[in-house]
């Protein structure tokens, strides 16, 4: 969210709204079992406030849409729905056709930035955070899926497996990203400042929501079905082709094929000790040195 364009009392507002939900979690885990002392019907239709941020933003620029809002409404509801419905039918977390109706409904709706047009353009990150946020309350306070890692109380165990698989990954990196004509070398320093500034914000908003997506759910969940190897490579694949239409009109396979073979070392800080953090610190450090020395 560009700083400039996001200091209304509007948009701030409805920036720390859409916040809350993936920070509390992130940080007081405990916090996510809360939801479950409440009545059914109130566990079910509470994450429908969801629509707040959108109903703040779009109304104090004027592009609010009554379509919209009932999108922004109801998803959140429909996720909270499938995902408790998933955890009555599979009470020992094998992994169902819920679950990954969901993660398909919400990895697509991201990935081809179906729901975007609802924002203006230096603002669509809402979209992504609100569908992240429908994701953390339905697979953490109703689904209650287990083995996730989702706790951004990094520890010194998490930030040295995540420096190791970058270390592991960045020869290879280097090596296909360079001959394929990917990457290239910037001799600039881009000092201190400009640096911490990209980390964090690439770990926040980058990096921690899909190692949240697509290690701490969707790995998880095929590790259920397929074993640790093969759903280790099959994430990495599809990780890998979340990103065919980054920086391309049509497929860029480049891309795609160093983000698969990344989402191998991503997939591995995960399951070390199936921490989010571990993860998300070797992805962030893989995107922050790519944007400021190879892009």
């Amino acid at each position: 969210m560009e700083l400039s364009r996001m200091a209304t009392p509007a948009n701030l507002i409805a920036a720390l709204l859409a916040l809350l939900p993936f920070l509390a979690a992130a940080f007081f885990p405990s916090v996510t079992g809360r939801a479950r002392v409440l009545p059914l019907w109130a566990q079910l239709s509470c994450p429908s406030v969801l629509c707040l941020p959108y109903v703040l933003v779009a109304s104090a620029v004027g592009s609010f849409r009554w379509g919209w809002l009932a999108l922004y409404a109801a998803l959140p509801v429909a996720v909270a729905l499938l995902l408790w419905q998933a955890r009555r039918l599979d009470r020992n977390q094998r992994g169902v056709w819920l679950d990954f109706l969901v993660l398909a409904t919400l990895g697509l709706a991201v990935d081809l930035r179906w729901f975007e047009g609802a924002w203006s353009a230096h603002l669509a990150i809402f979209n992504k955070v609100l569908l992240l946020d429908a994701g953390i309350y339905g697979f953490l306070a109703l689904r209650q899926l287990d083995g996730v890692g989702f706790d951004l109380r990094l520890r010194l165990r998490d930030a040295g497996i995540g420096l190791r698989e970058w270390a592991f990954y960045t020869p290879i990196a280097l090596a296909l990203g360079l001959s394929l004509g990917f990457l290239h070398l910037h001799r600039v320093w881009p000092g201190l400042e400009a640096m911490t500034g990209a980390w964090i914000f690439t770990f926040f908003f980058i990096a921690v929501p899909e190692e949240l997506f697509f290690r701490g759910w969707l790995q998880n969940l095929l590790e259920r079905r397929m074993g640790r190897t093969a759903a280790l490579l099959v994430t990495a694949v599809l990780f890998g082709l979340a990103h065919f239409n980054k920086r391309a009109v049509y497929f860029n396979w480049r891309y795609v094929l160093l983000a698969a073979v990344a989402g191998v070392f991503y997939g591995r800080a995960w399951r070390a000790e199936r921490r989010v953090g571990a993860s998300a610190v070797t992805h962030a450090t893989v995107d922050a040195v790519w944007s400021l020395w190879l892009r």
